[in-house]
């Protein structure tokens, strides 16, 4: 299958400093739509983001595993499906192998199911997002909202998620 790999903040969401209630999930402009259009494209969305907020004691993984749950019920009242999350717990400072721009992450997906890597691209907004597709080989997309300068790593760089699936 041909996955979209996806950043959740400031990529989909708006960016809370450690989001920890789903009562503060905000999508960011036309992230649905975009995700609508790129299953629409026949992608598979993956979820992949580093939540050190758990490492760092600010919240735990059972509110993390609430917000993915409220996350995933708002995104299916528009029709839109993540096939699977993957996130890391850890610090950055504790250098594992799971954090971006690690490819722990990736590895684990395509361990879990038939991705076709020539055909997936990753999504995201940060600098780390960028790296770990260079790593692994595949495109990087970076979304900048009119907010954040271009990355060298980024192969394409769009304003949103509605704009990278015209790109594919």
């Amino acid at each position: 299958m041909k996955v979209i790999f996806i950043d959740r903040d400031d990529t989909i969401i708006i960016n809370k400093d450690y989001l920890d209630t789903p009562d503060g999930i905000e999508f960011l402009p036309n992230a649905m739509k975009g995700m609508r259009a790129l299953m629409d494209k026949g992608y598979t969305l993956i979820l992949v983001t580093n939540q050190s907020g758990i490492g760092r004691g600010y919240f735990t993984l059972e509110t993390l595993n609430a917000i993915h749950a409220r996350l995933c019920e708002l995104l299916g009242e528009e029709g839109v499906k993540f096939e699977k999350i993957y996130f890391c717990p850890h610090r950055p400072d504790e250098h594992c192998h799971c954090r971006k721009p690690g490819t722990g992450m990736l590895e684990q997906a395509c361990k879990d199911y038939d991705i076709d890597l020539k055909n997936s691209v990753m999504i995201g907004d940060s600098e780390g997002d960028m790296k770990m597709a260079k790593a692994f080989g595949i495109k990087a997309i970076q979304v900048t909202y009119g907010i954040r300068d271009p990355l060298p790593d980024a192969d394409v760089v769009c304003k949103d998620i509605l704009e990278a699936s015209d790109n594919l």
